[in-house]
C-alpha cells in the first residue's frame, strides 16, 4: 500500500508486529529521510447508538497504539465530532458519530528496494538482475576452504547468458516464490509454507482527498482511500491466491469491491479518474483455517541444515515495514561466521541520498529546472539529485522532461541506467516512476526507449520494442479500472501509439 505503517491492525491478534513496525518505521525514517511522507488518516464511525458504542471502543484502541506512535514519530491520535471530519474532509458523507485521526508514513517501496540494491552494491555485493535462480547444489567439499559450500545456477532472462555463484550460505529471501526456491535446493518445501495472499489497489490521476479516509467493504474487511505522492489510491483486498506468481494482476470484480466500498464513505471517488491497478502477493506465514485477514504478519528464518544443507537458509513471511528488522536477524546469524566482532549498523547509517538532503526549491533554481520537477528528483535521489543535475553543465539538452506527468526529466533517466542498473523502460519506470501517471506512458515511453538504447548501446529497434511491451503492459493494468468512456479514450490512444511505433516494433 506504499506505507511504513506502524500495523494498528495487528495491535489486537499480535502486538509484536506492531511494536517492531513503529520501531523500524523510525529507523527507516532516519536512514532515508527523503524518501517517506506523513499521510494523516480519518476513521469515521457510523451514527447511530452502536456507532457511538463503537467510538468509545475505537478511541481507546487508540490510546493505546498511541504508546507505540513516539516510535515512529508520529502524533497522538484524536478524537473527532462529526463537525470535525466533515471540516477536514468535505469529501466524507455525513451521519458520522465522530471519529478518530492518526497518521502514517507513506514511501516509494521500489524506490526504497533500489536505495538497499544500491548500497549493497557499493559495499562490495554482486548483483544479478533479471536473473533466475535454476538449481542449487552442493559443491565439492573443502574442509580447508570452507566446511560446506554451494554452487547456484541462474539464467540471465534478457541476454540469455548462464551464471554460475559459489558461496559457503544461500539465503532464499524470494517472499511469495519462497517454496519454489527451496525446492531448487533439493530442500523440498515442507518447512518453507507460506500462504500467498493477493492484494491489489487501484490508482486514480491525482490527489482527490487531503486526507487517508478508511471504509468497509461489504464483507467487512477494513479499505481505505489515501493520498499518495502526486495521486491517490485505494486497497486493498487480501485473498488466498493459487494462480501463476509471474502474473498477479488485478481483475475489474476487485476493482468494484474496492470502489463499491469507499464510495459508502467518500462518494467522490465514482466520479475520479481512475489511471491503472497493481497488484502483488504477500509471502504470509502458512495456517490452515484462518481467514487471509487474519494471517500473521510475523516473520521466521529456517534453518535447513536438518534438510541436510547447513548454511541454507529460508526467510518467510514478514512486510515491508519490518524488512531492514528482518534483514537484521538474518545478518545476526551470518555475521558471526562472516565478520566475527561486526554488528549490524543499518538502522545507523543512510542508504544513498539520505545524508544532507538539499533543499529542493533552491536546487531546481540553481540548476534551472521547474520546481516540481527539482522537488520529484530530491523525492527519489535525496543528495544524490546534486550528482545527477551536475550532468547539466556538460549536457544542458538533458534539462529536457521526458515524462510531463511525474515529471522526469532526461539526466535522471540515463542517471539511472548508468548508475541504478536500470536495462529496460520498465526498469526505468520502477527507478523513476516514468511512465505510472495519467498518460500511462503514452508519451513518455517510446523517447525512453531511445535512451535506453543509446545508453547500453543496443538497436534502436530493441528501445521501441522495451517501449511497446511497456504500454502494453500499462494497458492492462489499466483496462480493468475504467469505465466505458474512458477505455475508449485509452483504445483510440493505443491505437495511435501502434501507428506511431510501427508495426516492425512487434
Amino acid at each position: 500500500s506504499g506505507m511504513i505503517h506502524g500495523g494498528v491492525r495487528y495491535l489486537q491478534s499480535n502486538p509484536k508486529v506492531t511494536k517492531n513496525s513503529c520501531r523500524d518505521s523510525g529507523y527507516i525514517q532516519a536512514i532515508a529521510p527523503h524518501l517517506l511522507f506523513r499521510i494523516p488518516f480519518l476513521f469515521p464511525i457510523p451514527a447511530g447508538a452502536k456507532g457511538r458504542i463503537a467510538l468509545e471502543l475505537v478511541d481507546a484502541y487508540f490510546r493505546a497504539y498511541d504508546d507505540y506512535q513516539p516510535l515512529k514519530h508520529s502524533k497522538p491520535h484524536v478524537r473527532l465530532s462529526e463537525s470535525d471530519l466533515r471540516a477536514l474532509e468535505p469529501g466524507i458523507v455525513s451521519k458520522a458519530s465522530g471519529g478518530v485521526g492518526f497518521d502514517e508514513w507513506g514511501i516509494d517501496g521500489a524506490r526504497l528496494c533500489t536505495l538497499n540494491a544500491i548500497d549493497a552494491k557499493e559495499h562490495g555485493t554482486t548483483l544479478y538482475l533479471h536473473t533466475s535462480v535454476e538449481s542449487i547444489a552442493r559443491a565439492a567439499r573443502n574442509e580447508k576452504k570452507a566446511p560446506h559450500a554451494y554452487i547456484v545456477r541462474g539464467t540471465d532472462q534478457i541476454s540469455g547468458k548462464k551464471i554460475i555463484v559459489q558461496s559457503r550460505y544461500v539465503v532464499n529471501a524470494t517472499g511469495a516464490w519462497g517454496p519454489i526456491t527451496a525446492t531448487l535446493g533439493g530442500i523440498g518445501s515442507k518447512r518453507v509454507r507460506v500462504r500467498p495472499g493477493k492484494g491489489i489497489h487501484v490508482v486514480f490521476d491525482r490527489r482527490i482527498s487531503n486526507y487517508g479516509v478508511l471504509g468497509e467493504a461489504i464483507d467487512g474487511r477494513q479499505i481505505f482511500v489515501e493520498p499518495w505522492q502526486n495521486m491517490s489510491v485505494i486497497g486493498t483486498t487480501d485473498d488466498d491466491f493459487y494462480g501463476d506468481l509471474d502474473n498477479v494482476v488485478a481483475t475489474s470484480e476487485e476493482v468494484r469491491y474496492l470502489v463499491q466500498g469507499i464510495a459508502r464513505v467518500f462518494p467522490a471517488i465514482r466520479q475520479a479518474r481512475a489511471i491503472g491497478t497493481y497488484a502483488g502477493v504477500r509471502p504470509t506465514l502458512y495456517d490452515f483455517g484462518q481467514y487471509e485477514d487474519a494471517l500473521s504478519r510475523e516473520h521466521a528464518i529456517i534453518d535447513h541444515e536438518k534438510e541436510g544443507a547447513p548454511g541454507v537458509y529460508s526467510m518467510i513471511g514478514g512486510k515491508l515495514a519490518s524488512f531492514r528488522l528482518f534483514a537484521q536477524e538474518m545478518s545476526d546469524i551470518l555475521g558471526p561466521e562472516l565478520a566475527p566482532g561486526s554488528r549490524c549498523t543499518t538502522h545507523e547509517k543512510p542508504l544513498p541520498g539520505g545524508d544532507k538532503v538539499p533543499d529542493a526549491i533552491v536546487l531546481a533554481g540553481e540548476n534551472e529546472i521547474a520546481p516540481v520537477a527539482g522537488r520529484r528528483l530530491v523525492y527519489r535521489h535525496g543528495s544524490r539529485a546534486k550528482k545527477i543535475l551536475q550532468r547539466l553543465v556538460k549536457k544542458p539538452r538533458e534539462r529536457a522532461v521526458v515524462c510531463a506527468c511525474e515529471p522526469v526529466i532526461e539526466a535522471e533517466v540515463r542517471h539511472v541506467i548508468a548508475n541504478e542498473m536500470a536495462r529496460t523502460v520498465d526498469d526505468v519506470a520502477r527507478r523513476t516512476r516514468l511512465g505510472l501517471g495519467a498518460c500511462g506512458g503514452m508519451r513518455c515511453a517510446a523517447r525512453c526507449g531511445q535512451i535506453v538504447a543509446e545508453e547500453l548501446g543496443l538497436d534502436p529497434l530493441e528501445g521501441l520494442n522495451q517501449a511497446r511491451h511497456f504500454l502494453e503492459k500499462q494497458a492492462k493494468t489499466r483496462v480493468v479500472a475504467m469505465g466505458p468512456e474512458q477505455a475508449r479514450q485509452e483504445a483510440l490512444a493505443l491505437a495511435q501509439m501502434r501507428s506511431t511505433l510501427g508495426t516492425k516494433a512487434s
